[in-house]
């Protein structure tokens, strides 16, 4: 059966948190101190206005069509956001925590099984996550992969405690911040982080760094090319500054990666969603969808709306993004 936004995502729960991060951003950021940036993905500076959220001016990159937060705030002002935040606190507490184990059936299990497919040699790897959290995908992954070993990357110190205790080694900092660890990891991943990267580009140089020669990034990011978000556009509740600030696209994640050294093995838009989300927006929030998706949510059949996202899903037209990138030998 087809996943379904409410079961991850309560909608009520979800709406309180962006109000939530709306207060903070009046409270935490001084606009006037924000920073000029090129295209991240391409590094082109011919960009068209698209629309401003909360303050957050967004702009399409002429040439390979990303969408990104230009002018945006500064590196250590989004840590401080996201370390010090009552939204942030809201997130983990009441947002994440009173689903967190559909999110492991529905999330973490599915992914964990789809990447252990794609280790050939199953034994004795060193696999990092960037951004472990509470540490549930290393969970699902270790118990299908016992004998490899897990470093959980997770620079918030609650989060990373959880993860000591869950028995992973763990490294309490920003990547930006980890040294003499060159060549050490076979796998890294890297799982709904890019969209909120300050500097993508920087960061996928240090996973590079990190990695051995033939080792493997994997990372999923939201997909701006996405059925739902090209629907809902500036209304879609996954364009929310300063979360979310790249909206890369299957051409535009590959000149990212490229430009860090990385070869392109895999891109998939597995995701099940578009059409829910949709569907909540118009018969939750009474959004117009215009006419053709309107008929589709109110008169469609499930079978017709399965079909609909099958297609989506297969012709790299989700907004949920999945790469795949190999550092050369």
């Amino acid at each position: 059966m087809r996943m379904k936004e409410e079961e991850i995502r309560k909608r009520d729960v979800f709406n309180k948190y962006l109000e939530l991060v709306e207060n903070d951003v009046k409270d935490l950021f001084e606009f006037n101190s924000f920073i000029e940036t090129n295209c991240p993905a391409c590094d082109n500076n011919d960009y068209n206005y698209e629309f401003v959220k909360i303050g957050f001016k967004y702009v399409s990159c002429n040439i390979c069509a990303t969408l990104f937060v230009n002018p945006r705030p500064s590196f250590e002002s989004l840590k401080e956001f996201y370390s010090n935040s009552e939204s942030t606190s809201f997130w983990i507490n009441d947002f994440f925590k009173p689903v967190a184990e559909v999110r492991r059936e529905k999330i973490f299990k599915p992914r964990a099984e789809h990447i252990s497919r794609l280790i050939v040699n199953g034994k004795n790897n060193v696999i990092g996550d960037i951004g472990a959290g509470f540490g549930l995908f290393l969970e699902e992954l270790k118990r299908l992969l016992p004998d490899n070993h897990f470093i959980a990357i997770e620079p918030s110190r609650d989060m990373a405690e959880i993860c000591g205790k869950k028995g992973f080694e763990v490294l309490d900092r920003c990547l930006e911040n980890i040294e003499d660890m060159e060549n050490r990891f076979d796998y890294l991943t890297v799982f709904e982080l890019t969209e909120h990267l300050f500097n993508p580009g920087l960061f996928f140089n240090d996973i590079f760094k990190l990695l051995k020669p033939g080792g493997y990034v994997l990372l999923t990011t939201l997909n701006v090319y996405g059925f739902d978000m090209q629907t809902l556009w500036e209304k879609s509740k996954s364009i929310f500054p300063p979360h979310h600030l790249n909206f890369f696209n299957p051409k535009s994640i590959s000149l990212l990666l490229n430009s860090s050294g990385f070869n392109i093995k895999e891109i998939e838009t597995p995701g099940q969603l578009d059409v829910d989300i949709i569907e909540g927006m118009v018969k939750g929030e009474g959004f117009d969808a215009g006419r053709f998706c309107n008929l589709l949510i109110n008169e469609g059949s499930p079978k017709a709306k399965n079909e609909l996202q099958t297609w989506i899903r297969r012709n790299l037209f989700s907004s949920h993004m999945r790469v795949l990138g190999q550092k050369s030998y």
